[in-house]
């Protein structure tokens, strides 16, 4: 008895370290991503992304109406990549919320974005990650946007 309590508690502790060890590497991915945003280099982006994604933007227009944008993705590379340098691109992550399921995974993240040291917008991220043999790639990525209500 003692014998496969002992193997369970093995299986158990091995399995929860395995979740965050791929937890982790989920947030790396993401951190990467957000690297390469905030210095303008798209190859480090993209190193980290599958070779077509789905980018998209939910938000509620001035008169109320819930929009649903999908964005080009060769044209967010172009903008990010020939960013004037008077422009600071602020994107402060906020927490993560991470969920693994063998090869695939989201990464919930609220953020505050900042233009020029100054309060824009904020809203959550949410990524879909794939793992592409031992690395995880961003296939979708979707976000919200207000302008307030920030703290909830």
């Amino acid at each position: 008895m003692a014998r496969t309590i002992f193997y369970l508690l093995v299986l158990i502790t091995s399995t929860i370290y395995a979740q965050k060890d791929e937890q982790a590497k989920v947030k790396a991915a993401v951190d990467t991503f957000f690297e390469g945003f905030h210095k303008g280099d798209t190859a480090l982006m993209t190193s980290v992304m599958m070779d077509k994604i789905l980018l998209q933007t939910a938000y509620r227009n001035k008169e109320g109406k819930d929009i649903l944008v999908t964005d080009d993705f060769e044209k967010l590379m172009n903008t990010i990549a020939n960013r004037p340098d008077d422009q600071k691109w602020d994107e402060r992550l906020l927490d993560y919320s991470i969920q693994v399921d063998g090869n695939m995974a989201n990464a919930w993240t609220p953020y505050e974005f900042w233009f020029n040291d100054e309060f824009s917008h904020c809203g959550v991220n949410s990524f879909q990650l794939f793992k592409d043999g031992d690395q995880w790639k961003i296939i979708y990525l979707i976000d919200t946007r207000r302008k307030s209500a920030c703290g909830k």
